[in-house]
């Protein structure tokens, strides 16, 4: 085939980054997935000023100053119910995205947003510390749904040669939202006796616009197609996304797509959990968002400052290098964006994961030695750092995007329901372990997630196959062959006239 002919037809066009597409990405994200980023890193700033209010509050109450272990309990639950709520709202992705659909749900989501910003902004004026816990586990049902949904979303308006970099897009808008909440939690901006609770509260911002904006944005042409069996508004939700009128080749794609899943119906996490055809599909997003998570990034978010403060930065100075920390993490993800398609997914996984291992290492070492060398507080500091580039290379925002990948139409939104459940369940845990295990192991307990960081990417490095410009089918069969079974193209409706080649053809443009 020359050049002319494989750029002539229409079902080999290159899709591009449309005006629709475009704005349903950057809606979406800053929506939904900028609040996930915000709200993880909203409390460390002001936990000083947070904890004198639960103080002051119990004392106004009972006439006594609240015990320290109580209050440890208390703050530990404030941070860790952001992650159990995440946990909750992962568990609602898979009925929720069925019945109402991709853009549904996220419109949906923003009652989870702004309920819980209104609850933290009255706070302090109706003097209950409860009402703030209470507002994190609803604000984390907000970021579970919105950490799945929104990739899932994305992955399926986006053509196959742009998925990677727009599925990376939600990472970016975590990382910026993380950033925002360092810079906002500045003593002389909100991070003071007086901002803290317009701070906690400014959450709603994004969801008010979400809520606006998004209802002009199309529904996932292939839910549409698949699932809702609307032909007509999935054409013409792919022509506005594509910017052509000719989208033929590509509502063919997931009509063969929909002939070879018909007989599965729409999974269950019960029923995706018994497939022989998807179990090392399955493992491996098990695998990555535990690495995800257990690799110790949230340790490092939720507890920036006294890991700052134990590398012996002035009290005054943490929350800059804070943000410091925070501005790299973006820079970094905006250079993932980028290098994806280029790169492919699984060299950004094991580089990430490599570094990130090193990093943990160096880390411990550099926090042990330094009572006994006196520039080693700033090799704490540069471990920091780099752990936080190696995290965001390919740890962060990869495992997203080839959850996507790896799941037909089907399977999805089970697949979404599981990686979700695993990756807040570790974050969850790590919020909640970690403070004990500073106290208990030191500098030690880096060494816990140099060694998940390692076996994550032996694991990548065995069994993750590169799934960059893949179809689904291509997918399929490369874990076909570890799964041990055969994967049939289409139901056997197609016509037996029909040629190997032009078979190959309807195949080889299928995007997932």
């Amino acid at each position: 085939m020359d050049m002319y002919e494989e750029w002539g037809k229409p079902d080999e066009r290159k899709g591009r980054l449309t005006a629709v597409l475009a704005l349903a990405t950057l809606i979406s994200t800053f929506g939904s997935s900028f609040q996930y980023g915000y709200n993880v890193a909203v409390v460390n700033s002001p936990s000083l000023i947070m904890q004198q209010f639960y103080n002051s509050t119990y004392l106004e109450r009972y006439g006594q100053p609240m015990e320290e272990n109580f209050l440890t309990l208390l703050w530990s639950l404030t941070v860790s119910m952001y992650p159990f709520g995440g946990f909750f709202g992962s568990l609602m992705v898979a009925p929720l995205v069925n019945k109402l659909g991709r853009k549904g749900t996220l419109l949906f989501n923003n009652i989870f947003s702004i309920v819980p910003a209104v609850m933290m902004g009255v706070s302090e004026t109706i003097k209950s510390y409860e009402i703030i816990i209470v507002a994190r586990f609803i604000v984390g049902i907000c970021a579970g749904l919105s950490s799945n949904v929104v990739p899932m979303y994305l992955g399926e308006l986006s053509p196959k040669n742009l998925r990677g970099a727009i599925g990376i897009v939600p990472q970016l808008f975590i990382t910026i939202g993380i950033l925002c909440a360092q810079v906002l939690g500045i003593r002389h901006i909100l991070g003071n006796s007086t901002g803290w609770t317009l701070m906690l509260g400014l959450t709603a911002i994004p969801a008010a616009i979400e809520l606006i904006l998004l209802p002009f944005c199309p529904e996932s042409p292939r839910y549409m197609l698949i699932q809702r069996k609307d032909e007509k508004t999935a054409r013409k939700a792919l022509q506005r996304l594509r910017g052509w009128d000719d989208v033929d080749a590509e509502l063919s794609e997931m009509h063969l797509e929909d002939q070879s899943e018909r007989a599965e119906g729409h999974l269950s996490v019960l029923s995706l959990l018994s497939q022989r055809s998807l179990r090392w599909q399955l493992v491996s997003i098990i695998i990555m968002n535990m690495g995800q998570q257990l690799s110790g990034v949230n340790a490092i978010y939720y507890y920036a400052d006294s890991i700052y403060s134990t590398a012996g930065v002035k009290q005054n100075d943490i929350q800059y290098v804070t943000v410091g920390t925070g501005a790299v993490n973006v820079f970094m993800t905006i250079a993932a964006v980028f290098i994806v398609e280029a790169s492919g997914r699984r060299l950004l996984l094991l580089s990430g994961f490599g570094i990130c291992c090193g990093a943990c290492v160096l880390l411990t070492v550099a926090l042990k030695l330094q009572e006994t060398v006196t520039w080693m507080p700033y090799i704490s500091i540069t471990c920091v750092v780099i752990y936080v580039i190696g995290h965001a290379i390919g740890p962060s925002p990869i495992p997203y995007v080839v959850t996507t990948e790896m799941f037909r139409q089907s399977a999805r939104p089970a697949a979404f329901m599981v990686a979700g459940s695993v990756h807040w369940l570790s974050n969850f845990t790590v919020g909640l372990v970690f403070p004990f295990m500073e106290r208990g192991l030191g500098p030690f307990s880096f060494i816990i997630f140099s060694v998940i960081c390692l076996v994550t990417l032996i694991y990548i490095w065995v069994v993750v196959p590169e799934t960059k410009n893949k179809t689904f089918l291509e997918i399929c069969q490369m874990f076909s062959r570890r799964n041990k079974v055969e994967i049939k193209v289409g139901d056997g409706d197609l016509p037996l006239t029909e040629s190997k080649e032009s078979l190959e053809q309807r195949v080889k443009v299928t995007p997932f």
